[in-house]
């Protein structure tokens, strides 16, 4: 009987696990930007930060965001890790989301961190959304359509194996390069100071937009059912690198302004 339950238990594990993991950057992409932005803080931000995570790191707090989906007390953030609109369209003239979105979640954890009213544990709570947020941000198909539930019910394969568009770009492209989150970000991109100027230049929309333009180009790219294969990578995993890069600069110039 015990061996029975021990059973179900992983496979409930197991369930709630895949149930989460298209959601979002992979944990490694996650970590990535997180690792990445450490390296753009001013010191001053970095001890203030490192008082209210308790030591802890920007990559390790990074997958916070989705750690806490399994808990339905946190049901309510679920719709802060997206932002669903046309194609044609940009974040000002779209629909917004009643329940909220990418955009009012962020501005709203930034908020409650410059409130002195609120808490160090708050602060700490909504600080690690927003680092997980702004990584959500820079995903194209966290900018998707509500059509295909931002390319999750868009069907395909990856190497012969079901998949969806939103987990190719969450986590396939990423886990089959097999680099450790620490070896990714070591190995970005060398920029100069105008180079991160320009990136990290405008407003959440303005990035939002941004990576909208790139959401076009996933979607005019990619057929529904098409097996993608090496092909696929080699075309577009330099613009996975270069997002996940763009959102720890930005992510730091978050977090440099709000310390």
């Amino acid at each position: 009987m015990k061996h029975l339950l021990s059973i179900a238990l992983s496979i409930c594990i197991l369930c709630t696990f895949n149930s989460y993991a298209s959601d979002d950057w992979s944990a490694t992409g996650h970590r990535v930007v997180g690792k990445i932005a450490d390296q753009y803080l001013k010191r001053s931000t970095k001890r203030k930060i490192e008082k209210l995570l308790n030591n802890k790191s920007l990559a390790l707090v990074s997958t916070f965001g989705d750690d806490i989906k399994s808990d339905k007390r946190f049901d309510k953030f679920y719709t802060w890790h997206f932002i669903n609109m046309p194609l044609d369209s940009n974040y000002e003239d779209s629909e917004k989301n009643a329940d909220g979105d990418l955009v009012s979640g962020i501005n709203t954890c930034i908020e409650i961190i410059k409130d002195e009213t609120s808490s160090d544990d708050d602060k700490a709570f909504y600080l690690k959304l927003l680092i997980h947020f702004i990584g959500d941000l820079h995903q194209p198909m966290h900018v998707g359509l509500v059509d295909d539930k931002g390319g999750n019910d868009f069907k395909l394969q990856w190497f012969y194996k079901d998949s969806n568009l939103h987990a190719v770009w969450d986590r396939e492209m990423i886990e089959s390069y097999n680099m450790s989150y620490s070896e990714l970000a070591e190995n970005a991109d060398i920029l100069n100071k105008d180079q991160v100027k320009t990136i990290q230049a405008g407003s959440i929309i303005d990035w939002v937009n941004d990576t909208h333009k790139l959401t076009r180009h996933v979607y005019a790219n990619v057929k529904p059912n098409d097996n993608l294969r090496y092909s696929y990578s080699y075309d577009n995993f330099e613009t996975v690198r270069s997002q996940l890069q763009k959102g720890g600069i930005r992510l730091a110039k978050v977090l440099n302004d709000l310390f």
